[in-house]
């Protein structure tokens, strides 16, 4: 189904665009955490390949494609490489990175779910794999850089739910037998501007109704 969709130089470019940008988020992170040149590859990998390593291990999709294309596996290395230079510069087009980040979120997201039914597993399944395609890189990176993931933070602009509202809608499309170029696409682009609309206006999940937790919203501290 996937191959339906995007033809597959199409497929693999956007890929690697995907991979690229959120190689970059993690080698970000490693050079505000003052690692070595070392820990700025491995976190560039990590923070490119993890979902889709985490999704392709479970369908039995084995080997991954990371090792079985080397442009996946070299790709975060060649956006280590830039941020371990022109880290200065990079963090100065932070916004241009979050923009691609957004994208690379509903990408995946779809591809993600549309590679795990094709494999066989259930709509619910492979919605639930697609949000982790698209988010899993970012939680391991916040787990190796000793961080509390972004994804579980309620300080943090939504990013998990514009996955999962992609994911939503490739299922949706797959239950009706209507996914094609143009369905995935408006999921993509759904999924994309959810995010940079809760980036803008720094839409956040709700918390436990009548919590008695005492921690303090960062954005209602006074100075």
């Amino acid at each position: 189904m996937l191959q339906n969709l995007f033809t597959p130089s199409v497929q693999h470019w956007l890929d690697l665009i995907g991979i690229f940008v959120f190689a970059i988020s993690g080698a970000l992170m490693a050079v505000r955490k003052n690692w070595d040149v070392f820990g700025i590859g491995v976190l560039a990998e990590v923070t490119a390949l993890g979902g889709g390593l985490l999704r392709d291990l479970i369908i039995g999709a084995v080997p991954p494609a990371a090792f079985t294309d080397l442009g996946y596996f070299s790709t975060p290395l060649v956006a280590a490489a830039l941020v371990f230079f022109l880290h200065p510069e990079v963090e100065r087009t932070q916004t241009a990175v979050n923009v691609f980040d957004a994208a690379g979120l509903g990408l995946f997201a779809v591809t993600g779910t549309t590679k795990a039914y094709d494999f066989g597993l259930g709509l619910t399944a492979s919605a639930a794999l697609g949000v982790a395609t698209a988010v899993g890189g970012g939680v391991l990176r916040d787990i190796i850089a000793n961080e509390v993931p972004s994804l579980v933070r309620w300080d943090r602009d939504l990013y998990a739910v514009p996955a999962m509202v992609g994911a939503v809608i490739v299922v949706v499309c797959i239950n009706y037998d209507a996914l094609n170029a143009y369905t995935s696409s408006l999921a993509v682009l759904t999924a994309f501007v959810l995010r940079l609309l809760a980036m803008r206006y720094h839409w956040r999940a709700p918390r436990a109704w009548n919590r008695r937790s005492a921690a303090v919203d960062v954005t209602e501290e006074t100075p």
